[in-house]
C-alpha cells in the first residue's frame, strides 16, 4: 500500500476526477481510498501500477501526488501557503485596480462604474495581475475538466473570469477571481478546522514517558517503550501508553477515550488508556501495546479514515452536481447565444448575463456544505466516546426504527454475582457458602469466582477443598472438612436422585426468578442453593427509555440466557420483547425478521460473540469497545464506554447532522434560483454573484461546523474536577 498527499484535493467534488483517471489503472476501485479531510490518497500498487503511474494519472486531473506518511505534512503546508500567498496578492490587484482606476478618472465613481468611465490601463494591469494570482491554481482542473467535457466548478469560474476580461471588464474579473479564491481557501479551512478536531486527539497523549529502568527513571519516547516496560505517571498527568496498574491506587478521568462523565477507581491489575488523566496518586504501570497500537492511536486512525466512506447525502449531492453543472453551462450558452440571434439582443449584455449565471451557477456551497457537517459530525461524535465508522453510517441511526440489544454486557454487567443463599437440612447461611467456596477456591469458571468474591465480603476464611474433581458440565466434588461435597446444576441433582418434591419445587422457584441456581449436598442430603445472576447496569432502565423517547419504536433483547433470567431482566429495564436461549444464527434469524417488519434495525452487542447479528443488523453497535482491538473493528460504530445511553445520544446527533445537512443543501440551491433569475432578467452584477456564492459558502460550512460544539460531552462528575486533577503538583 503506498499512500500520497494530493496537492489541489480540497473538497469532495474533486475525488471524481480523480477517480475517472485511476480506476482504469487499478481496475478495482477497492484499491483506491480518498481522505479529503487529510487530502491523501491511498493505492494497492501492484507490478503494473508503479508510483509513477500513479503520479502521471494523478498531474492528469491538473493535481499533483506527493509520497506522504503519518505525521509529514509538510507538502500539504507549502501548497496552503502557496495558495494564501495566491489569495494576498489578488486582493492587492483588485484593491490596486480599484484606486488606480478611480485616480485615472479622478473620481471614486470609476472604480465602482467603469462601464461609464471605461478601463484605464493602469486598472488593466492591476486587475489581470489580480486574475492570475487568483486563478492560477485553478486552471489546471479547468483545463483537465474542459479536456475530458466534464465540466466542474473550475471550468465555469476560468470560463467567466476570461469571458469578463474579453467584454472590458477587467475589474469584475479580477473580483471573481479573488473571491472565488476567497471561497476555496475558506473551503480548505473549513476542512482544516474539522482535520484539527480530529488532530486533537493526538494531543492527549503526552510527548514523554517516564520508564523504570536499572538506571532509575528516564523520560523516553512513547514509541521506543517497550510492551512489559514500567512507566510512571504522577498526578495529572496524562497516560502515554496502553497498560496495566502494578502498583498504587487512583481516579482516572477516562473521558477523552470513553466519554465517561466521572472519574473511574483504579488500582492493581486494572487497565488504563492511553490519553486518559490520572488522579490524585502516583501510578506504576506496565505497559501492554507498543504506541502505534493503543486504543488511541486506533481511534484516530479510524476517525482520520472514515471521512473516505462517504454518506448518502453526499453521494447524492455528488450525482446532483454531475448533472447540474453541465446544465448551467447549456444555460449559460443559450443565453449568450439565443437572444442576440434571434431577438435582436445586444451582445455585450448577454455575454454579461452568460457570464453572471455561469458564476453564480458554481456549486461551491452545494459541494462542500455536505462533506464538512459529516466530518465535523464524525469528529463531535469521537469526543463523546462514540466512534462511527464513515459518513455512510452516521446517516444510520436517523432513519433506525427498531432496535435489538443483547443482554449479558450490555443491560447487565456480564459479571455473576451471588443474590441469594438458601440453607437446608441444619445449615445456616455461611456454612453453606464456606463449603460452595471451599469447592470452588481454585476454580475459574465466573459462578464459582461469584460464589469465591461472596465469602470474601461476608469474611470467611477458605480453606481449599481436598481431593476436588470437576464434572464437566454438570459441577465439583471434593472433600470438605473431612466429609464428600458435592455441588452443581439441577442436572447433578437428579443424577444422584436426591431431588425430593419440596427441593424440586423450592428450585423450580428460584430459576423461575431469572437466577442460576447452584446446588450444594452431600451423601445424605441436599445442603442449600447459591442464587447467582448478573447485574442490571444501573444506567439501563434510563437507557432503554432514552431510547424510546428518541424514536425507537421497539426494542427487543437478544440472549442466550434462559427464558426466566431474560424476561426478568427485560420487566426490570423496559424492554418491549424478549427472544431467548438463542445461538448466533438465531440471533441473526431474529435480525432478519425484524428488518422485514421495521426496514431499519439496529444491533447492541460485545462486537466478538455477536459478530454475525451484527454484520446483519442494518447499523451494527459494538458496546464498551475500549480495550477490545476486535470489537472496535467489528462493527459500524463503537461506543468506547459501557454506556447504553450513548446510543440515545447518537440517534439524536444523526438527526441533527441530517437536519444541517438538509438546511444547507436547502440554502445553498435557494441563492442559486434566486441569483439565476436575478441573472436572466439583468439584475445581477459579476461581484455581487461570486459575493453571494463566497457567502452562501462561508454560512454553510459555519453552520456544518456547529456540529463540533453541539451535543458536547456532559459536565464531569466524582469528587475531583478535570480542572482540579490537571492542577494537582
Amino acid at each position: 500500500m503506498a499512500t500520497y498527499k494530493i496537492l489541489g484535493m480540497d473538497c469532495a467534488e474533486e475525488v471524481g476526477p480523480l477517480r475517472r483517471e485511476l480506476e482504469p489503472l487499478v481496475r478495482d476501485p477497492e484499491r483506491l481510498a480518498f481522505d479529503v479531510l487529510n487530502g491523501t490518497l491511498t493505492v494497492d500498487l501492484s507490478a503494473e501500477v508503479t508510483d509513477d503511474a500513479i503520479r502521471s494519472a494523478v498531474a492528469r486531473t491538473g493535481m499533483k501526488a506527493e509520497p506522504w506518511s503519518e505525521g509529514r505534512s509538510g507538502a500539504g503546508a507549502a501548497h496552503r501557503r502557496q495558495r494564501l500567498i495566491g489569495t494576498v496578492v489578488s486582493s492587492i490587484g483588485v484593491l490596486a485596480a480599484m484606486v488606480l482606476q478611480a485616480w485615472s478618472h479622478g473620481t471614486w465613481w470609476a472604480a465602482i462604474d467603469s462601464d461609464a468611465y471605461g478601463a484605464a490601463l493602469p486598472s488593466i494591469i492591476a486587475a489581470a495581475i489580480a486574475i492570475i494570482a487568483g486563478a492560477w491554481q485553478v486552471l489546471p482542473k479547468a483545463i483537465s475538466a474542459a479536456r475530458h467535457l466534464r465540466p466542474d466548478m473550475n471550468l465555469l469560474m476560468v470560463v467567466a473570469v476570461i469571458g469578463a476580461a474579453a467584454i472590458g471588464e477587467w475589474l469584475e474579473g479580477a473580483m471573481v477571481a479573488f473571491l472565488f479564491a476567497v471561497s476555496l481557501a475558506l473551503e480548505s479551512w473549513s476542512v482544516g478546522r474539522a482535520r484539527r478536531a480530529v488532530e486533537a486527539l493526538l494531543d492527549l497523549a503526552p510527548d514523554v514517558v517516564r520508564v523504570r529502568t536499572p538506571a532509575g527513571e528516564q523520560d523516553v519516547a512513547p514509541a521506543a517503550v517497550t510492551v512489559g516496560s514500567i512507566f510512571i505517571v504522577k498526578p495529572g498527568e496524562r497516560i502515554a501508553l496502553d497498560g496495566e496498574v502494578v502498583a498504587g491506587e487512583s481516579e482516572v478521568d477516562q473521558a477523552p477515550i470513553t466519554g465517561e462523565s466521572r472519574l473511574v477507581p483504579k488500582r492493581s491489575g486494572d487497565g488504563l488508556y492511553a490519553g486518559t488523566i490520572n488522579g490524585s496518586a502516583v501510578l506504576e504501570v506496565r505497559s501492554t501495546k507498543p504506541a502505534g497500537d493503543t486504543t488511541l492511536a486506533q481511534i484516530i486512525r479510524l476517525v482520520g479514515s472514515a471521512s473516505a466512506k462517504r454518506a448518502l447525502a453526499e453521494q447524492w449531492v455528488d450525482r446532483f452536481a454531475r448533472i447540474y453543472t453541465p446544465v448551467i453551462l447549456g444555460l449559460a450558452l443559450l443565453i449568450w447565444l439565443v437572444p442576440p440571434l434571434l431577438l435582436g439582443g445586444v451582445w455585450s449584455d448577454w455575454t454579461y448575463r452568460a457570464l453572471v449565471l455561469l458564476v453564480i451557477g458554481c456549486p461551491c456551497a452545494l459541494v462542500i456544505s455536505t462533506p464538512v457537517t459529516i466530518v465535523a459530525g464524525l469528529a463531535a461524535a469521537a469526543r463523546r466516546g462514540v466512534l462511527v465508522k464513515g459518513g455512510i453510517h452516521l446517516e444510520v441511526p436517523a432513519r433506525l426504527r427498531s432496535l435489538a440489544v443483547d443482554k449479558t454486557g450490555t443491560l447487565t454487567r456480564g459479571e455473576p454475582r451471588v443474590r441469594q443463599v438458601v440453607a437446608m437440612s441444619g445449615h445456616d447461611e455461611r456454612s453453606v457458602v464456606a463449603i460452595a467456596a471451599a469447592l470452588d477456591a481454585h476454580s475459574t469458571h465466573p459462578l464459582a469466582r461469584a460464589i469465591v468474591t461472596h465469602a470474601g465480603e461476608m469474611g470467611i476464611s477458605i480453606a481449599p477443598a481436598a481431593m476436588v474433581t470437576a464434572l464437566p458440565g454438570r459441577g465439583v466434588t471434593g472433600m470438605v472438612g473431612g466429609v464428600a461435597h458435592w455441588m452443581g446444576s439441577h442436572r447433578l441433582l437428579e443424577e444422584r436422585n436426591q431431588e425430593r418434591p419440596e427441593v424440586h419445587t423450592q428450585l423450580e422457584a428460584l430459576e423461575r426468578e431469572g437466577n442460576s441456581v447452584v446446588v450444594l449436598g452431600n451423601d445424605q442430603h441436599v445442603c442449600g442453593f447459591v442464587c447467582l445472576g448478573d447485574e442490571v447496569r444501573p444506567e439501563a432502565r434510563a437507557a432503554v427509555a432514552a431510547l424510546h423517547a428518541a424514536g425507537i419504536e421497539h426494542i427487543v433483547m437478544l440472549s442466550g440466557d434462559n427464558k426466566g433470567t431474560a424476561d426478568l431482566i427485560a420487566r426490570q429495564v423496559g424492554i418491549d420483547a424478549v427472544e431467548a436461549e438463542l445461538l448466533p444464527a438465531d440471533k441473526v434469524a431474529a435480525i432478519e425478521r425484524l428488518i422485514e417488519r421495521y426496514g431499519a434495525v439496529g444491533m447492541v452487542g460485545d462486537g466478538i460473540n455477536d459478530a454475525p447479528a451484527l454484520g446483519r443488523a442494518t447499523l451494527g453497535i459494538a458496546m464498551g469497545a475500549a480495550g477490545s482491538d476486535a470489537a472496535i473493528e467489528t462493527a459500524d460504530v463503537a461506543l468506547m464506554s459501557d454506556d447504553l445511553g450513548a446510543v440515545a445520544w447518537l440517534v439524536l446527533h444523526s438527526r441533527r447532522t441530517l437536519g444541517i445537512i438538509r438546511q444547507n443543501i436547502m440554502f445553498a440551491l435557494g441563492v442559486k434560483v434566486l441569483f439565476l433569475a436575478l441573472a436572466v432578467t439583468g439584475h445581477a452584477s459579476l461581484w455581487a454573484a461570486i459575493a453571494a456564492d463566497a457567502g452562501a459558502s462561508l454560512l454553510v460550512i459555519m453552520n456544518g461546523l456547529r456540529l463540533l460544539r453541539l451535543h458536547a460531552p456532559p459536565p464531569r462528575l466524582g469528587p475531583t474536577s478535570r480542572a482540579s486533577v490537571q492542577a494537582l503538583p
